[in-house]
């Protein structure tokens, strides 16, 4: 299956009256949106977005959650010959500060012709648009208000996104994604998970993060199939719900990260499943951090004598500088895990063994090269190098950044760590997270995932390692610790770390720092430590 040489905008042309989107409303109920009604909508918003000054090639800026008007808001951006650029609403972050200087850092570097808000954001988006000079945004209902329809939407623009990156490593990077990377990426994720519009999907994904917009949102419009809506906090409040909706409603494809998974374990008890079925699924996309395969057994366990396939887990690789999807497991196919091989310098001491992400879908090639830029046999763990279809243009604007991360003529060193067993790709960790040790790298993530099978939740702990001060050091980061977590980081760092000096400190519930979708900012955590600005007290990680 497939949609190969499907245009971004084809869907507005054959819009159907049946299908579309339905987004989940406080009375536990649905508001539904046919695919007619919302490429009229796009139309409208394009006409408005003309009639507002938005010329070819400039970029539009949209801060709203996921809804029928941000579906509008990126068609209709794109209907107008611009290019759509979508940032996370205030929701997604904790601090109002920390908030205010990430969205005035986005704003800095596309210098949008419009910013187009929900009505929850537009206060705050007003005073960071102020401060980095740019004209008042606006609510997306003032803007298409009394709009008429455009009669047809102008040529897509070449760069058809600017995505940000997660920010994992410093500040988020935009990234140029042409109409055909972003068209191909798509056809590609059809093809790889057979989708079809006869076949539905549910998210709970924020539309600012890659996952959400790419994965899911633009792959279900484009393509055509009904589509059930959560946002984020829904997902956080009653996962419950949400799983009734994939049993009821016989959803075939849905996408998480591994901590979604990871919650649904954790707060949903067996009897809450009780008369629901999820045999229909085919494919729960796993991918956009490490992949614990503790929680896929977990989730298995809990789902599994309800119906779930095994092989309905997916899991799979990608970034925002390769639009998104690299790597993926066909569905039905089943999950394996493996380890890397320990004979030379570049081998990891990962710990706990790794779950593949899959082969990579066609047009995309993966190698695996050392730190001079060879390519690595099988087994050996070096930099993952991302060649062929749907790469990124390039970054927008000043191109520095800590991640690591970067596009040149020989495709997209990603600056992650990760071998390639048997065609499939498994993917250890950020290569500056990583510490040597004996000549051998250690991996944050690899750490944690011990600290986690140890009983230490996910997002109440971070592993943060490099050298200060001249000598290896590691720092074990808790949110609000409980009895019992420093003698166990301490059990597992020491055991890996040798001779590295161990550290910890201790923030408020919440106070780990993470990017726009749920990342532990490792590298800007470590910046702080190592310049004396963070804000809390370092002290010897001890076995007490």
């Amino acid at each position: 299956m497939g949609i190969p040489d499907r245009g971004l905008l084809d869907w507005l042309d054959e819009a159907s009256t049946e299908r579309g989107l339905y987004y989940a409303n406080d009375d536990d109920g649905w508001d539904f949106w046919s695919y007619r009604d919302l490429g009229r909508l796009v139309l409208r918003t394009a006409a408005a977005l003309r009639a507002n000054g938005i010329g070819q090639g400039d970029v539009v800026a949209l801060v709203q959650r996921s809804s029928p008007g941000f579906v509008a808001g990126f068609f209709g951006t794109l209907a107008a010959g611009a290019t759509p650029c979508s940032i996370a609403p205030p929701f997604a972050f904790q601090r109002a500060d920390e908030y205010e200087k990430h969205a005035a850092h986005l704003l800095r570097t596309v210098r949008p012709g419009a910013v187009v808000c929900d009505d929850e954001s537009l206060e705050r988006m007003a005073k960071v648009a102020a401060e980095v000079g740019l004209g008042a945004p606006v609510a997306f209902d003032d803007l298409v208000a009394d709009a008429e329809p455009l009669e047809r939407p102008l040529p897509v623009p070449e760069t058809a996104l600017v995505q940000f990156t997660s920010g994992s490593s410093g500040f988020s990077r935009g990234v140029r994604i042409s109409a055909e990377a972003l068209r191909t990426n798509i056809s590609g994720m059809g093809t790889w998970l057979g989708c079809a519009p006869e076949r539905p999907a549910a998210s709970w994904l924020p539309v600012h993060h890659d996952m959400g917009l790419v994965g899911f949102l633009l792959n279900v419009v484009v393509t055509g199939f009904d589509g059930w809506m959560f946002q984020p906090d829904d997902f956080i409040r009653s996962p419950v719900r949400y799983l009734r909706c994939l049993s009821e409603r016989r959803i075939v494809m849905t996408a998480m990260p591994n901590f979604g998974l990871s919650y649904i374990a954790r707060r949903v008890r067996p009897a809450d499943l009780e008369g629901l079925r999820f045999d229909a699924l085919r494919a729960v996309i796993v991918g956009a951090e490490r992949i614990d395969p503790r929680v896929l057994r977990d989730f298995h366990a809990l789902l599994g004598p309800h119906g779930l396939d095994r092989g309905a887990l997916v899991p799979a690789y990608g970034s925002a500088e390769a639009t998104l999807a690299v790597t993926g497991l066909p569905p039905g196919e089943g999950w394996t895990t493996g380890r890397p091989d320990t004979a030379g310098d570049a081998a990891s001491l990962a710990g706990t063994a790794v779950v593949g992400c899959g082969r990579p879908l066609p047009g995309r090639t993966v190698t695996i090269v050392s730190e001079d830029g060879a390519a690595l046999p099988d087994g050996r763990v070096g930099e993952i190098v991302v060649s062929g279809v749907s790469i990124a243009s390039g970054y927008v604007g000043d191109t520095g950044s800590a991640s690591g991360t970067s596009l040149g003529e020989r495709g997209l060193r990603t600056g992650d760590a990760g071998f390639v067993r048997d065609g499939q790709l498994f993917v250890v960790g950020r290569l500056g997270d990583g510490l040597k040790v004996s000549g051998k790298m250690v991996f944050a993530e690899s750490l944690e995932a011990l600290l986690h099978e140890r009983g230490i939740p996910e997002r109440r702990v971070a592993v943060l390692l490099g050298a200060r001060d001249g000598r290896p050091t590691a720092v074990a980061l808790f949110a609000a610790a409980k009895p019992g977590w420093r003698r166990i980081a301490h059990e597992v760092l020491s055991e890996w770390l040798g001779d590295a000096e161990l550290l910890s400190a201790e923030v408020p519930r919440g106070g780990i720092a993470v990017t726009s979708s749920g990342k532990p900012r490792r590298r800007v955590i470590w910046r702080a430590v190592c310049a004396g600005e963070f804000p809390s007290a370092l002290g010897p990680l001890t076995a007490d």
